[in-house]
């Protein structure tokens, strides 16, 4: 069977907020994609952070296994690059290809994740990516394509001036996404998402044109997926659904075809062994995820019974770990603090807004149970709860048993992390303060 080519198209910070899962938002381009393949309703990320969700996916580990607690580009790495997917594939005989945005690697580190070629202007993924499709390639390749939108740059955006205008204009007619309160500023901001995933699909056209015109759209899995959950507040930096839903997108070779809507919970970590499947790859051994596959053929209705997710630094340090199954959602704090920890949560008009009402002051419980059947916003906490200890009960003996079984390195008092790690102070306000470089190689996490 000749190999599938594998085009990998990913956004930042988009959660599932795009046309095909039933969202006002103009992206007809992924329509069009989840028409003709496959859209999976309940998929997660492995945290709602930027690198250790990337980290996972491409690894196929939880973000902890791979080395990723943090943000690459403040001082984290993988532990073993050699595992990253682009490795796996060019030693199967792929041509690798980096188009844009990555983050799993600070700059000097990329080389060492396996892409032959690295093509990083971030101002025109969509033209390199383009490019490379009408090159006619001459064997089976790998191309993953990164697109900065809809990553806030600063507070906003990164709206254009002819954009202003067009948000300006609808700004009043958007509704703000759960659970954020109607307000007039809340609102704009949403505006300014809508504008940002308009650009975003643009781009993403360009490319899937490019693939059509090429001849080889009929032997290419694509996948279109994001990182977290929209870079709002109570969303990104959570371990909530709206932290840690994903759109995710298959279409191509392996069953993936036929606008077929797939209900079974998933997690990023399941698409490096579909790959390796549909690639005829040997699965490597320190995979922990599943092969969609039998979910699109109809040889299983369901490949997991829960998914597991995790923060550990961000901007800041904010130990989190959760476990969510089809109906119940458990979060653990560990260490002392019990507010939000403000660093952690992009800046934007959405949060001074709630910070005005002292959102600020709020106290986060140690632990967190959620009916998910009952309660979609999360709303509800049930862990103190009587009636339901059991299940209270069976989520931490379920979440505990993963910590264990991953070595997670919150079972422990400190942390190893890289000398000179850049973080900020968790009673800070903003991402965007000055952080100060860590000295020392462990991290008290008490």
């Amino acid at each position: 069977m000749e190999r599938p080519n594998i085009l990998y198209l990913h956004s930042h910070d988009t959660g599932r907020y795009i046309q095909p899962y039933g969202y006002p938002a103009e992206t007809p381009h992924l329509q069009r994609l989840a028409d003709d393949g496959a859209v999976f309703r309940n998929a997660f990320s492995a945290a709602p952070t930027c690198s250790p969700s990337r980290a996972a996916l491409l690894t196929g580990q939880d973000a902890h296994s791979s080395g990723m607690l943090g943000l690459a580009h403040r001082g984290f790495s993988l532990a073993e690059p050699d595992r990253h997917l682009a490795n796996t594939l060019r030693q199967a005989g792929y041509h690798t290809v980096l188009a844009g945005l990555q983050h799993v690697a600070a700059a000097e580190g990329i080389a060492k994740c396996g892409y032959e070629e690295i093509h990083n202007d971030l101002t025109v993924t969509e033209e390199i990516a383009a490019s490379f499709l009408q090159s006619d390639p001459s064997q089976p390749f790998f191309l993953d394509a990164g697109f900065v939108e809809t990553h806030r740059v600063g507070a906003s955006f990164g709206e254009s001036a002819a954009e202003e205008e067009w948000i300006e204009q609808r700004a009043d007619a958007t509704q703000p996404p759960d659970p954020l309160p109607d307000d007039p500023s809340i609102r704009r901001d949403m505006a300014a998402y809508l504008a940002s995933v308009r650009r975003l699909d643009h781009k993403l056209g360009v490319v899937l044109d490019a693939l059509e015109a090429s001849g080889l759209a009929d032997n290419t899995l694509v996948l279109y997926t994001t990182d977290h959950g929209l870079a709002f507040p109570r969303s990104k930096g959570t371990l909530t659904d709206r932290g840690i839903d994903v759109a995710m997108i298959l279409r191509g070779p392996g069953g993936f075809l036929g606008g077929q809507v797939v209900d079974a919970l998933v997690s990023q970590l399941d698409v490096y062994p579909t790959i390796c499947e549909l690639a005829g790859i040997d699965r490597p051994d320190w995979l922990q995820g599943s092969s969609l596959v039998p979910l699109v053929s109809g040889t299983s209705a369901s490949i997991r019974d829960e998914v597991f997710a995790e923060v550990t630094f961000h901007a800041a340090f904010d130990p989190q770990r959760a476990i969510r199954t089809e109906r119940w959602k458990y979060i653990r704090r560990s260490g002392s603090r019990r507010g939000p920890v403000l660093p952690n949560i992009d800046d934007s008009r959405s949060k001074e807004r709630l910070l005005e009402f002292g959102w600020s002051e709020r106290e986060l419980p140690e632990e967190e149970l959620y009916d998910l059947e009952l309660d979609t916003g999360e709303a509800n906490n049930l862990a103190s709860d009587a009636a339901y200890a059991g299940i209270l009960a069976d989520m931490r003996q379920r979440l505990d048993e993963w910590m264990q079984k991953t070595n997670d390195p919150l079972l422990g008092d400190e942390i190893e992390v890289p000398d000179g790690l850049l973080l900020n102070d968790r009673d800070g306000a903003s991402p965007n303060e000055p952080p100060e470089r860590h000295s020392g190689k462990t991290f008290h996490v008490r």
